[in-house]
């Protein structure tokens, strides 16, 4: 089958390897133009980038598909499919029906539920034992086509949004690459969406960062497993802001304020919650390295009772 790939993260790299192992055509890969990165804020590509420009594939970076120009470009290259995995960006109507078998996309949950920027964040923080990959005909309506093929995957106590979307990503890949063969074959059979069952992952806002010492110490692990590692859950500490990657519930209840230090020993410090306690396994204090709580609280000296957030 002849394709156009477009997608920009690492999630999308094993759907892109897997395309060109299978023997499909990759007339162009599509990817979101370079952006600064690091401390020099050097332009750097993206994942995506990167595995296209090793496979010798011809690569194309719009600022926008919107731009009749582009839409000439991508029509010229006459695809049967456009995949479209983690690409960063809405895919106007006239390409949605550009190519014969339409535009495909992987989407990181069990849609209807977790349409949006952040299906893998939003089921951890929300707490979900299963979620998985689906497979969609796109139409106008983002995350709203019919389902073309699906596959689950439990989530473990110890995911974070890292290892889950590692997880996610090369299942996507094997969905992807079934969902191709029924296509090529014509024996596709669509399920349209259940929109009594939808459920929404918007983009992380900045205040989905900070956590809230009033809410349970179930909830703020989740939180942290979901922000992990990037863009990180963030408390305060005297006045200073710490990134929180690991965390651990303890279950009895605190006697304390919420957000109030409780205990140090040698596993890291333990913070009172609203509901039960919450012990600091990793943590980033501004302008350094990630570090074990117990190190981060014997350079700090923290003091009994000291209050974060």
């Amino acid at each position: 089958m002849r394709v156009i790939f477009m997608g920009t993260p690492a999630f999308a790299v094993p759907s892109l390897e897997r395309v060109l192992k299978d023997g499909h055509q990759v007339a162009a890969v599509i990817t979101r133009p370079d952006r600064p990165a690091g401390r020099g804020q050097a332009l750097a590509p993206s994942p995506v980038k990167r595995t296209a420009t090793r496979a010798g594939l011809p690569i194309l970076q719009p600022t926008s598909l919107k731009d009749p120009e582009a839409h000439a470009g991508l029509a010229a290259l006459s695809p049967d499919a456009i995949l479209v995995v983690a690409f960063g960006q809405i895919l106007p109507p006239s390409l949605l029906t550009l190519p014969r078998h339409g535009c495909v996309n992987v989407h990181a949950s069990l849609l209807p539920r977790y349409r949006g920027a952040a299906p893998i964040a939003w089921a951890l923080i929300r707490g979900e034992r299963v979620t998985g990959v689906s497979i969609i005909r796109m139409t106008e309506r983002v995350d709203a086509g019919p389902i073309l093929l699906q596959r689950a995957e439990p989530i473990l106590d110890e995911d974070t949004a890292g290892t889950l979307g590692e997880r996610l990503a090369r299942l996507g890949a094997e969905a992807l690459a079934e969902a191709l063969g029924v296509l090529a074959r014509g024996e596709t059979r669509p399920i349209p969406q259940d929109e009594a069952l939808a459920s929404y992952a918007p983009k992380l806002a900045a205040a989905e960062q900070r956590l809230n010492w009033t809410d349970a110490a179930v909830a703020l692990r989740n939180r942290v497993r979901g922000l992990t590692p990037e863009p990180g859950a963030l408390t305060a500490l005297a006045g200073e802001t710490l990134r929180v990657l690991a965390a651990a519930v303890e279950g009895e209840e605190a006697g304390a304020p919420p957000g109030t230090l409780l205990a140090v020993d040698r596993r890291g410090p333990v913070v009172a919650t609203g509901q039960g306690q919450l012990r600091l396994l990793t943590v980033q204090p501004e302008g350094k390295r990630p570090m074990d709580g117990a190190a981060f609280a014997r350079g700090r000296r923290l003091a009994l009772g000291a209050r974060f957030g």
